[in-house]
C-alpha cells in the first residue's frame, strides 16, 4: 500500500492526516498547536499524536499552510528593500525602503533611458544593514526584463542576501501590483525556509525519506526548492487546500467552502467542483497582488480574533492574538497580573487591559537595548504591560516607548499578544472547555467593565459581531463572485437592508436572505460558529465528517500544474518580436516568431514543471490571435499579436 502524509500548518493549529492511496481514505488523523516560536515541536507533536506504526511506509509529503497569508495580514515578514527602476511609486507599498533608479522599458519592450548602475549602488549602499531581503520591479519589465536582470546581479554580488525580480513572479502587465508582488515575495522568504527546514527536520528525524511539496494559492503543488524561491505562491496555500479537501469530503458541485481557522476566514465558491482562478491576481489583506490564486475570499476573522474596544465601539479582528484561556492554562501566574492590571489600566491606543505578552522567537539581531530588556523579561514567559512597565521603570522607558517597542518586535514576529478572542467567549458560554475557563471569564469581565454593560451583556453583544462579520463575509463573497463592486464596508444604505435581514423580526421592517448554494463548513470552529449564520441565511450546512483536517487532506489531492505565457507581437512592416518571460527577442518573421515561442515555450514549460516536481507531463497549447482592421471598407484584417498559453500537468514525482 502508497501511503502520503498530509500537513497543514496554520496559524493556531497544525494538522496531520495519513492518506491511503490505494483505498483514498485517511488512516488518522491528528492535531497540535502551531508553536510559532518553534515549529519544530509544533509539527513533532502533530505527527507523532498521528500513532502510525511505519513512518518509513510514506512515499510523499504535502503541505499546505496559511503562514504566508497571516504574515500578509498581519504585516509581518523581514524588512524588504525595493529598487524600482524608470518609474516612482504609483501607490503605497508595503516597506518604507524604496529607492528609485533611470532606466525601464516601454511597452513594445524598447529602453526607455539607460539603466543607472551607480545610482543602484547608492541605493544599495543605503539598503545594506537595514532589508534583509530585495525586490526589483522594473517598468514594463514583462516586456523586457534586461534591466532587472542586470540590478539582480549587482544585489547579489554586493550584499549577498536573497533578490527576486518582479518578471519572475509574473508575466501580467500592472507595474504597481507587480511590485507588491515582488515586495512580499522578498518578505516571505524566511518565514517559508523557516517552515520548510522545520518540516524536513521532523520528518528526517522520524525516517521519512520521500520528497516534499508545498501546495500553491492555485491548488497545485510545487516542491520545496521553487516555494523557497518563490513563496509568494504559497499565499492562500492553506484554503486553497481546504477547497480541494472539501471536494474530496462533501463531494458538492456547487456549493460555499467557509474555512474559518485561527486567524482568518477564507471562502470560496465552488462550480463543477471547481474554484475560479482569480482572473487579475489573488487580494490579500489590502494588497492586490498577480499572485495566481483560487477565487478566494479572506477576511480578518477567526477564533484568535483580537476583541477590543475602540472609542467604546466593540471590535473584532483583523489582529490575531493568543487566547487568554491557553496561555494562563499555560502559565497559571499571568491571570493575577491581568486582573492587577485592569485594576489600574483602560483601554488607550492600541492597548486593552487584558493585553499580555509573550515572547515567540528569542533571537533578533536588529533589537535595540530597549528591546533588548523587554526579550530578556519576557525569556521567563508572558507578562502583562503593567509588570514590563515596573521592571523598565528603573531603566527611563516610559510608557509609550514601552509600547512603541512592544509594537515593533510583535510587527517583526518576535513577540505576540495574548488577549481575549472568540475561543474565550466559547469557553465562557461551555461551547470549548479545552483550556482555561476561568481566565476567560476574566477577560470577558475586565472588557465588560470597560464597555459598561454586565458579563451577559457584553457576551451577547461580542457574539452578535462575530456573527455579523461573519454573515457579510459570505454576503460580501458572493457579490464579489457575482462581479459586484458594491463594498458592503462603504454602502451603509446597502448594508442596512443585509442587517435586517440579519435581525429579521427585531425591528419594524422584515426582511430575509436566501442563498441558493449549501456552506460546506472548514475548520475546528465550524460546529460552534455556522449552524446560526446557515440559518440567517436560508441554506444548507454541510459540515463533513474530518472537516477540522479538511486542508491536510487537500494538500494530499493536488497535482503539478506550471502555466507559462507569451506573447508575439508584430513590428512595423515586416518582423515580429517574441515577449518570453525570460527575455525579449526580435525575429525576421512572424510566422518563424510563433514557432519560436512555441518550440521555447515548450521546452521551458517542461522544465518548469520538472523543477517543481512534475512526472508523466502533459502539455496543454493555448492559442489567441488578434487581429486589426487594416481596411475596414474592404472587411481586411491584419494579425497584430499571437497570445500563446503554456500549461503543463503532471503527477508529483512521489
Amino acid at each position: 500500500m502508497a501511503f502520503r502524509l498530509g500537513i497543514d500548518t496554520g496559524g493556531t493549529y497544525t494538522d496531520g492526516v495519513i492518506w491511503d492511496d490505494s483505498e483514498q481514505k485517511i488512516v488518522t488523523k491528528a492535531k497540535a498547536l502551531t508553536t510559532h516560536g518553534n515549529l519544530v515541536e509544533g509539527i513533532t507533536n502533530c505527527l507523532q499524536a498521528l500513532q502510525f506504526d511505519d513512518l518509513t511506509r510514506i512515499k510523499g509529503v504535502a503541505l499546505s499552510t496559511t503562514l504566508a497569508t497571516n504574515a500578509i495580514v498581519e504585516g509581518r515578514g523581514c524588512e524588504a528593500g525595493l529598487l524600482l527602476i524608470g518609474h516612482q511609486p504609483i501607490a503605497a507599498i508595503p516597506t518604507p525602503y524604496v529607492e528609485v533608479v533611470t532606466g525601464g522599458h516601454d511597452v513594445r519592450g524598447n529602453p526607455l533611458a539607460e539603466l543607472d548602475t551607480n545610482g543602484i549602488h547608492l541605493a544599495l549602499d543605503r539598503f545594506n544593514g537595514k532589508v534583509d531581503a530585495v525586490a526589483i520591479s522594473g517598468y514594463f519589465s514583462v516586456r523586457n526584463p534586461e534591466h532587472e536582470a542586470i540590478a539582480r546581479e549587482l544585489v547579489s554580488s554586493k550584499l549577498g542576501i536573497p533578490v527576486v525580480c518582479g518578471h519572475q513572479l509574473t508575466t501580467a502587465l500592472g507595474f504597481h501590483e507587480r511590485t507588491v508582488t515582488a515586495v512580499l515575495n522578498a518578505k516571505l522568504i524566511p518565514v517559508i525556509a523557516e517552515l520548510i527546514t522545520s518540516v524536513k527536520a521532523v520528518i528526517s528525524s522520524m525516517g521519512i525519506t520521500a520528497p516534499l511539496m508545498l501546495v500553491k494559492g492555485n491548488g497545485t503543488l510545487m516542491n520545496e526548492e521553487t516555494a523557497r524561491k518563490k513563496p509568494i505562491d504559497t499565499i492562500l496555500s492553506g484554503p486553497a487546500a481546504s477547497v480541494i479537501g472539501s471536494t474530496t469530503l462533501a463531494g458538492c458541485p456547487e456549493a460555499i467552502v467557509l474555512d474559518m481557522g485561527g486567524t482568518t476566514t477564507d471562502i470560496a465558491i465552488l462550480k463543477n467542483h471547481k474554484p475560479r482562478i482569480s482572473p487579475e491576481g489573488a487580494m490579500i489583506g489590502n494588497w492586490l497582488t498577480r499572485v495566481e490564486a483560487a477565487e478566494i475570499y479572506t477576511y480578518g476573522l477567526g477564533g484568535d480574533s483580537y476583541i477590543y474596544l475602540n472609542n467604546k465601539e466593540l471590535m473584532v479582528g483583523p489582529q490575531k492574538v493568543w487566547p487568554l484561556s491557553l496561555v494562563v492554562r499555560q502559565y497559571p501566574y499571568l491571570q493575577a497580573e491581568i486582573q492587577e492590571q485592569a485594576q489600574t489600566k483602560s483601554c488607550w491606543m492600541d492597548f486593552q487591559p487584558t493585553d499580555a505578552f509573550i515572547l515567540v522567537k528569542d533571537k533578533y539581531a536588529k533589537c535595540t537595548a530597549a528591546e533588548a530588556s523587554i526579550i530578556t523579561l519576557l525569556a521567563d514567559g508572558p507578562h502583562t504591560f503593567t509588570y514590563l512597565a515596573m521592571r523598565l521603570q528603573e531603566d527611563g522607558l516610559e510608557e509609550f516607548q514601552l509600547l512603541a517597542n512592544l509594537r515593533r518586535l510583535t510587527g517583526n514576529g518576535v513577540v505576540a499578544k495574548t488577549s481575549l478572542t472568540p475561543t474565550d467567549l466559547l469557553h465562557v458560554m461551555g461551547q470549548y472547555t479545552s483550556w482555561d475557563t476561568s481566565a476567560a471569564k476574566l477577560g470577558v469581565a475586565i472588557m465588560a467593565k470597560e464597555l459598561g454593560v454586565d458579563t451577559e451583556q457584553f457576551l451577547t453583544r461580542a457574539w452578535a459581531a462575530i456573527m455579523e462579520n461573519l454573515y457579510f463575509a459570505v454576503i460580501q463573497s458572493l457579490l464579489n463572485y457575482e462581479g459586484s463592486s458594491i463594498l458592503l464596508h462603504k454602502n451603509k444604505d446597502i448594508k442596512y437592508l443585509f442587517q435586517q435581514a440579519l435581525y429579521a423580526g427585531e425591528e419594524t421592517l422584515g426582511l430575509s436572505a436566501h442563498v441558493n448554494y449549501p456552506i460546506i463548513a472548514i475548520g475546528a470552529p465550524a460546529h460552534a460558529y455556522l449552524p446560526q449564520i446557515a440559518k440567517k441565511l436560508n441554506c444548507e450546512l454541510i459540515i463533513p465528517e474530518n472537516a477540522d483536517v479538511a486542508n491536510a487532506i487537500g494538500a494530499v489531492a493536488g497535482q503539478v500544474v506550471e502555466k507559462l505565457k507569451i506573447l508575439v507581437k508584430a513590428l512595423p512592416g515586416h518582423g515580429a518580436v517574441v515577449h518570453f518571460p525570460w527575455e525579449r527577442k526580435t525575429v525576421s518573421d512572424y510566422p518563424a516568431a510563433k514557432r519560436l515561442g512555441f518550440e521555447q515555450g515548450q521546452l521551458q514549460a517542461k522544465a518548469m514543471a520538472e523543477q517543481s516536481g512534475a512526472a508523466d507531463i502533459e502539455i496543454v497549447m493555448e492559442v489567441e490571435e488578434v487581429y486589426g482592421d487594416s481596411d475596414r471598407s474592404l472587411g481586411d484584417k491584419t494579425l497584430l499579436e499571437t497570445r500563446i498559453t503554456i500549461t503543463v500537468l503532471g503527477r508529483p514525482k512521489w
